[in-house]
């Protein structure tokens, strides 16, 4: 496999934060799916789900 700059990298915006990420390796083969940039995010945004400030 080709070293790949990290300028190069693919990148998305977190559907919760709204910042954007690089794609890591451990997304290698999940890349479709991920929607957030961390572990935090996703738990903030799933447990908000119906819940009224």
């Amino acid at each position: 496999m080709k070293m790949i700059k990290k300028a190069n990298l693919p990148s998305k915006v977190c559907i919760h934060c709204q910042r954007p990420f690089t794609w890591r390796k451990k997304w290698e083969k999940v890349w479709d799916e991920v929607k957030y940039c961390s572990d935090r995010c996703r738990m903030s945004f799933s447990g908000n789900k119906g819940k009224t400030p």
